[in-house]
């Protein structure tokens, strides 16, 4: 295709933006030099209008087209942010800030976008106005919610958005979606657990809370076991337990568990908040004690439109030859909160045989970079085509 073949000429520059771009990783809603680079580009790009601060540190670029014949605007968006990890790739390019690291390859993202919207301002070969959205804190900040709070949709009259992830262990610039429910809502939940503290000789003059929140750790399983449908998709895991003394002969005064919750519907969202409150203050009550529970709603459900979905499948097949049908995914993605807002799909771009996304040896595949860009443009030629 004639956007393949010229992506595959740019190529080398969206690489170069890329690898500059992983050196130089940001975390949150510091994304400030890299948020300056987007901006920057833009402006190289000749967009018609570049707004910063959207979103604290996102950046909006608005793109018209030949013609304006029915005033059709889509949004095509890509995060910006790195993870605070230290990386162990070993490659001329890695990270220069000890402790941060492009572990998701939102870098890749940032890249064919802009790679794309070079395109687009080059050719303006379509009817309407693509507004390409450069957003951070994708990465448990939420983001994408603050870029719509600041009314990014409203502002410029965005009618339909689309987003991208790569995805490791599919081949390179292959892609996979799905309609509907596609990634898991992402909850936390913190409990502390208050007992009777003690002597360890004399644990009948205690409650402990140690063997208190043990039972609670196993109970909180019971709620995927025992409590939701067998058909519905529901992850509830304790990643933390700490007491509140390290002694070898002290029973605690008090423990704190921490864990995280992943549904597919919001009718296993209320279930889970409902049990875990139970199930904590039950047991404590059980053993003597109280239980201090804090739980924490996250990101939604992400749910692709179906029209949408079929025409970003369609795109694709038109890009790559073809498009699989992707699996539900139980982590977390905050581009749910701008498909609350607007009609629009997500899909997924292969990375190749690589490390896994949030892994120390993660690195996102350059080769993957002419199809990810071309899916970018033929999503605004195809769905708003010259008049």
């Amino acid at each position: 295709m004639p956007v393949k073949n010229r992506f595959a000429e740019m190529q080398p520059e969206i690489t170069a933006w890329r690898r500059d771009l992983h050196e130089n990783p940001e975390i949150l809603f510091e994304t400030h030099r890299t948020s300056a680079v987007v901006a920057e580009k833009l402006q190289e790009f000749g967009c018609d209008e570049i707004v910063t601060g959207i979103g604290r540190t996102g950046v909006v670029g608005v793109i018209k087209g030949k013609s304006d014949s029915a005033g059709k605007v889509i949004g095509l968006r890509a995060d910006m942010d790195a993870l605070p990890i230290h990386e162990q790739t070993g490659l001329e390019y890695a990270s220069k800030t000890d402790g941060a690291m492009h572990a998701c390859g939102h870098d890749g993202h940032t890249a064919m976008l802009l790679g794309a919207a070079k395109y687009l301002a080059e050719t303006r070969n379509f009817d309407g106005t693509v507004v390409v959205i450069f957003q951070p804190a994708e990465e448990g900040g939420g983001g994408g919610k603050e870029m719509c709070d600041d009314g990014m949709m409203d502002r410029w009259n965005i009618q339909e958005v689309y987003g991208m992830h790569n995805w490791p262990g599919k081949p390179t610039g292959s892609f996979a979606i799905r309609p509907g429910a596609f990634f898991a809502a992402t909850d936390q939940f913190d409990v502390t657990l208050e007992g009777h503290g003690g002597h360890a000789a004399k644990p009948h003059e205690t409650v402990d809370t140690t063997v208190m929140a043990a039972q609670t750790v196993m109970t909180l399983q019971t709620i995927a076991s025992r409590n939701a449908d067998p058909v519905d998709q529901i992850v509830v895991s304790v990643t933390s337990f700490e007491t509140s003394s390290k002694a070898f002969n002290v029973i605690p005064q008090r423990v704190q568990i921490k864990g995280t919750v992943r549904t597919m519907s919001g009718e296993m969202r209320d279930l889970a908040e409902k049990r875990i409150k139970e199930i904590c203050s039950g047991v404590a009550a059980t053993f003597g004690g109280t239980a201090d529970v804090t739980y924490h709603r996250g990101y939604p459900v992400m749910v692709n439109s179906e029209e949408q979905t079929q025409f970003a499948a369609d795109v694709a097949r038109s890009v790559s030859g073809e498009c699989e049908d992707a699996d539900l995914v139980m982590g977390g993605e905050d581009f749910a909160f701008m498909l609350e807002e607007r009609p629009g799909a997500y899909i997924l771009v292969g990375n190749g045989d690589t490390a896994m996304v949030h892994h120390p040896e993660y690195n996102f595949n350059d080769e993957a970079i002419p199809a990810g860009c071309s899916w970018w443009a033929e999503i605004v030629e195809q769905r708003m085509p010259a008049a």
